[in-house]
């Protein structure tokens, strides 16, 4: 049973480090309670506190691996409801469908055309990361034919899917090191299944006819020793399965339902006849709460506003998105190339980076810490201020690199020019564009 914030606080350290991030242990007590912090947060908890406080500071939906390596994928971990609550830390997991019978030279190409599917936005690599292999026929050896193939020669995870012992055995066998999701354990076969989802160290599907249904069998295996479980309740119509996600989401964060406390899986390509279709279930269940959406395809028109959409939930909406300060060399620069300043909001830096690259103009761009604020805003907030632009200036190390004395503002800061200009009075100070389109004709004519 969970404890309470009392509880946890009894067993702190009891310092008031603020290393946690909030002022006192009693705080940081009361939001491991609620499911707002880790226990990981507090640097000097005992060992003997830690095996105690375990189950109180666990995410109320565990966290559950898929893969290894550098593409492992963790889906679940959720502690919120809603985005605007906290935030939503492990981004919904996207997968295609194909069959076991599948001909290899085919299979081949699918996952070529598959793996070009990845896009650059605002400095984050989008792209799918599974694949589920689904037995067509009971065939053990096409099956992990097919698996093994996927696993050797692409970066993608597997999920291995069927009801037959002897052919998820041979899946397993074929590619366990990659550590694929195994789908699904039932009422029928759970005992087998689970069985040897813990001899190997996998993650297991449950499905069952209902999110009630898979309460038992939740139990079942959890008494078993599993731990890393995905569950499916069977929904495929779409209205149900809106509503089965949202009630398990529901059940596990304000009821503390330990039972369907999992991540889910679910299949728009068996709730649709088109992946236009799917790719909108798809979205919906990215939204809310799908932790893996497999599609019958990827296609570039459907997967980038999913990747894109993806990309806007799992951000922390309380966190701006930023790069790093300093500066950047575009369209390889030298020493009398010009000098543009602006800020560190990612999106302010993708734009007027992209806008001076498709310039083809040799450009130097100074980036200033405005704690991810955009320039108007920035100015206004103060993190923007001539004075400050003066110094960054001038520590950048700018000078070092280039002979020009010419530096280019944002046309939204140009009130700041004065203040510029006596930290660089030996400097120009140029007042750009106010909108990043017109940057490209600004460069030229410089």
């Amino acid at each position: 049973m969970a404890l309470t914030g009392i509880q946890i606080f009894k067993l702190l350290p009891k310092t008031n480090c603020k290393e946690c991030g909030v002022p006192t242990c009693l705080a940081f007590a009361m939001n491991l309670a609620s499911g707002k912090a880790e226990l990981d947060s507090c640097p000097y908890v005992s060992d003997e506190a830690r095996d105690q406080l375990a189950e109180a500071s666990a995410p109320p939906i565990r966290p559950v691996k898929i893969g290894r390596g550098v593409r492992e994928r963790i889906t679940g971990g959720e502690t919120v409801q809603y985005r605007h609550e906290k935030t939503f830390y492990n981004p919904t997991v996207i997968g295609a469908l194909v069959g076991s019978d599948i001909a290899e030279a085919d299979l081949e190409a699918k996952l070529k055309a598959w793996n070009a599917f990845q896009f650059e936005r605002v400095g984050f690599n989008l792209r799918p990361e599974l694949v589920a292999v689904k037995d067509v026929n009971g065939d053990a050896a096409a099956f992990a034919a097919t698996a093994k193939f996927i696993a050797d020669t692409s970066e993608f995870n597997l999920v291995l899917m069927t009801e037959d012992l002897d052919v998820m055995k041979s899946g397993v066998e074929a590619c366990g090191f990659k550590r694929p999701l195994m789908y699904a354990a039932t009422e029928a076969n759970a005992d087998d299944f689970g069985a040897l989802a813990k001899e190997n160290d996998l993650p297991l599907a449950i499905k069952a006819d209902s999110v009630e249904a898979l309460v038992p069998l939740s139990k079942k295996l959890t008494g078993m020793g599993l731990k890393d479980l995905v569950l499916d309740p069977g929904s495929r119509e779409i209205k149900q399965s809106h509503e089965d996600q949202i009630a398990i989401r529901r059940a596990a964060l304000k009821d503390a339902n330990r039972d369907v406390g999992f991540p889910t899986i679910t299949f728009p390509c068996e709730m649709a006849s088109n992946l236009d279709v799917e790719s909108m279930i798809a979205g919906m269940h990215i939204a809310k709460y799908g932790g893996i959406v497999i599609l019958s395809d990827f296609a570039g028109e459907s997967l980038f506003p999913l990747l894109v959409s993806r990309l806007n939930i799992f951000t922390d909406p309380q966190r701006p998105m930023t790069v790093t300060e300093g500066i950047y060399e575009i369209n390889n620069p030298d020493e009398n190339s010009p000098i543009l300043v602006t800020t560190n909001f990612a999106l302010t830096y993708f734009i007027v980076s992209g806008e001076i690259e498709g310039s083809r103009v040799p450009t130097w761009l100074l980036i200033k810490d405005s704690e991810g604020l955009s320039v108007l805003t920035a100015w206004a907030a103060g993190k923007f201020a001539g004075d400050d632009v003066g110094m960054f200036v001038k520590k950048s190390g700018i000078a070092d690199k280039a002979k020009t004395r010419e530096v280019v503002i944002p046309g939204y800061a140009a009130a700041i020019v004065g203040e510029v200009e006596e930290e660089l009075p030996d400097w120009t100070i140029t007042v750009g564009p106010r909108e990043a389109p017109h940057i490209p004709a600004f460069l030229k004519d410089k």
